[in-house]
């Protein structure tokens, strides 16, 4: 994905460039117009998905901009999805910011919001659906960070179901944890077939994270959970749908690694909101 992202910013003439007009509408014209000029793009749409006001730049505002495109590759053309930041303060497009006080990227700022639509009834972990407050995590079972701190969040919002709505989103990392595609799946398998408190056990399988081996990949998890799950049991209709479903919210929320946790809505990168909560 990293590739197409940098075929289709090449397109670009300048990164920062004059731009009249903050319409929605302007910059879809203007960014289209652009990543045309690539040879390789055959098809494209370009659309502005969520706008938000930057509080550390007045009159600057962020965009995050859905890009679907069709580019030409040697053997099959490809298609591609996905979400990229933009910042226009009404006269100027770029797309980056830099805090020159601390070197930050004004990137790690923005985050599309959770809408409502992804609060999916399968997700919801624990509590109920109209408690006080909505946790969102998505998270890698094999990520170091994650085992520390998954667990022991779930637990604690477990104990308040009328104050936290606990949903789970599985995003595993095949670059730093292969396993963790297999677990995630096994994972799914299990909750379908009505096995309780999958996920806090799933934070206890004990397997090499570059373990590609399917069958010891089930054995630990099938050790560690006393399930039975077998390797057609990833491959099936639901399982697959399911792992899809939780991707996709992933893509649309532009989520970058794990743990990451939305709270009401809004990402949290502290990840304790809901220790101030209670």
């Amino acid at each position: 994905m990293l590739s197409m992202l940098k075929l289709l910013t090449i397109t670009l003439l300048l990164n920062s460039v004059l731009f009249a007009g903050t319409s929605n509408e302007a910059v879809e014209k203007y960014l289209e117009k652009n990543f045309k000029s690539n040879p390789n793009i055959l098809a494209l749409k370009v659309k502005v998905v969520d706008k938000m006001s930057l509080e550390k730049l007045k009159g600057w505002d962020a965009l995050i901009v859905s890009v679907e495109a069709t580019v030409k590759a040697k053997e099959e053309n490809r298609e591609i999805k996905q979400k990229m930041i933009w910042f226009t303060n009404g006269t100027i497009i770029t797309q980056e910011l830099t805090d020159i006080q601390t070197g930050d990227s004004l990137k790690e700022l923005v985050s599309p919001s959770f809408k409502n639509e992804y609060y999916k009834k399968e997700n919801l972990l624990y509590g109920n659906a109209n408690a006080k407050h909505k946790v969102v995590i998505f998270s890698d079972p094999l990520c170091p960070f994650c085992r520390g701190y998954v667990p022991k969040a779930i637990q604690e919002m477990k104990k308040s179901p009328d104050m936290f709505a606990v949903y789970y989103y599985h995003f595993p990392l095949p670059s730093l944890h292969p396993a963790s595609i297999e677990l995630a799946q096994a994972a799914i398998a299990a909750e379908l077939k009505g096995e309780k408190d999958v996920i806090l056990k799933l934070y206890t399988v004990e397997v090499d994270a570059r373990e590609r081996d399917v069958s010891k990949i089930l054995a630990a998890f099938n050790k560690a959970l006393n399930t039975d799950i077998k390797p057609a049991d990833l491959t099936s209709e639901a399982v697959q749908k399911y792992n899809k479903g939780d991707l996709s919210v992933a893509e649309d929320v532009m989520i970058q690694g794990t743990p990451t946790v939305f709270f009401d809505g809004k990402i949290d990168k502290t990840k304790r909101l809901y220790e101030k909560a209670k």
